[in-house]
């Protein structure tokens, strides 16, 4: 029973001198909270200043030729004439081959005789119809005698056409696979004609932007080989969507009158939507979304204070701000969670829009 006494007394003498510990531990936090209410939090700010913005959009894409085809014959026969020069500029209706025709040509005289010989049958037998020496049926064979000798003749004259190739437009001639005095025929691959300026920029871009793209958007572009970015200008827009790739397919114009971009090759686009003289930029951390808008702090009169703004284009690190703001304004960026309205603050850093793209 002894024992017991002791060892109860042992305890309560252990509980009194806990007694002030834990006092002062539960004191700690009231006073290092009343110090920081004392002390000004420190902040970096973002001054907000007009600048210069353009929203872009970052692709890849393909050149093609103006115009494109690959040189062939519609007829089989010899080459006697071959003007195909590899790298050389031709014009428009330039001839470029021409082909054996002397049996055609032959032709086309033996049926001009027929014709020449028919005509006089039917002028004669038309005075007879005038004058009742014959019937309207016997003059009428004669003049469809004559219309089928012309009709031949200009089908004659058809297939003198096909024998001579001429360039369908301005352009430049591919590498040739034929020589002069080869035997060609509609499958045989003579060379390419190529026109290459202006050039076409082929590319896609995901079918969120379908509404805001036009004819007209400019597109910056680089190649593989240049050091110069090249500026083209949206002439054609798909009108679907690719269900495959959910893209919209693109084609712009560039002048390439220096012959520096060569079709087939591979091209790094920056097509701008819009370009905005004075967007009004702030970081995107300093947005603080709430369930009737969104607000962010600023700095005014050396405390803090809220506002309420509305945002538009955002980039990676940034977003536009069309309302609730103006130049000079100043929007914190750090400390967020530790501000309320009326708090003093000290500014560390002050930092600015750096012209960041989208």
């Amino acid at each position: 029973m002894k024992r017991i006494l002791i060892i109860a007394g042992v305890l309560v003498l252990i509980a009194l001198l806990a007694i002030p510990k834990l006092q002062s531990s539960s004191d700690a936090p009231s006073n290092e909270g009343q110090n920081n209410g004392n002390n000004p939090i420190a902040v970096d700010v973002h001054l907000v200043e007009p600048e210069p913005f353009e929203n872009k959009i970052f692709t890849t894409g393909t050149l093609l030729a103006n115009e494109s085809i690959d040189i062939r014959s519609e007829i089989s026969g010899k080459i006697v004439k071959l003007r195909l020069e590899e790298g050389r500029e031709v014009q428009n209706g330039e001839l470029l081959i021409k082909i054996n025709d002397s049996e055609l040509q032959a032709r086309l005289e033996q049926a001009e005789y027929r014709i020449g010989l028919a005509e006089i049958r039917e002028q004669r037998q038309k005075q007879l119809l005038e004058r009742g020496g014959i019937s309207q049926e016997d003059y009428d064979a004669t003049l469809n005698e004559l219309n089928v000798l012309r009709a031949e003749a200009d089908l004659i004259k058809a297939q003198i056409d096909k024998t001579e190739i001429l360039a369908p437009f301005d352009g430049i001639v591919g590498l040739r696979y034929v020589s002069n005095g080869s035997y060609i025929s509609p499958t045989t691959e003579i060379a390419n004609l190529q026109s290459i300026n202006p050039i076409k920029i082929e590319f896609s871009v995901p079918e969120r932007y379908a509404g805001v793209i036009e004819d007209g958007d400019r597109v910056i572009f680089n190649v593989q080989g240049q050091d110069d970015d090249f500026e083209a200008s949206i002439y054609a827009i798909e009108p679907r969507i690719n269900t495959q790739t959910r893209t919209l397919l693109i084609r712009a114009l560039a002048d390439n009158v220096e012959g520096k971009l060569l079709p087939g090759a591979f091209a790094n686009l920056e097509l701008i939507l819009e370009e905005i003289e004075d967007a009004l930029m702030i970081p995107t951390i300093s947005v603080i979304p709430e369930l009737d808008g969104q607000k962010v702090f600023v700095l005014r009169d050396g405390a803090v204070d809220e506002q309420q703004v509305t945002t538009g284009i955002r980039t990676a690190s940034h977003i536009q701000v069309t309302d609730g703001l103006a130049p000079g304004d100043t929007v914190l960026t750090t400390g967020l969670l530790q501000v309320r309205v009326g708090s003093k603050v000290r500014v560390d850093q002050v930092d600015k829009y750096d012209g960041e793209e989208s």
